[in-house]
């Protein structure tokens, strides 16, 4: 489990340290081609994930009120509220895919 722990941490140190030493972008290079490619997969792997998380929050809210009826109001309060922290999570992953293609 250590090994995993470090493995992690040693991948985090050196992703995170990679912007530091960037240098100004250019007006062309070879890698922003895959821009566009890159910025589509990533908006496709977070609504598909987050339609996931949305079908498994709604089939568990189904689920409790089969169970028990009369935990309607405090369910569905939290049930729309999860449904909207996750529909949240998409569009913020929209507005960084948005700003990140501008760039």
């Amino acid at each position: 489990m250590k090994k995993l722990q470090y493995l992690f941490m040693s991948l985090a140190a050196m992703l995170l340290a990679t912007p530091a030493f960037a240098q100004g972008a250019t007006q062309y290079s070879p890698a922003s081609q895959w821009v566009p490619l890159a910025a589509g997969l990533g908006m496709a792997l977070a609504a598909g994930l987050c339609g996931l998380g949305q079908g498994k929050a709604t089939a568990s809210a189904t689920e409790a009120l089969a169970r028990n009826p009369g935990a309607r109001p405090g369910i569905f309060i939290f049930l729309i509220l999860g449904l909207a922290f996750i529909e949240s999570l998409a569009l913020f992953t929209f507005v960084i895919i948005f700003l990140k293609v501008q760039a």
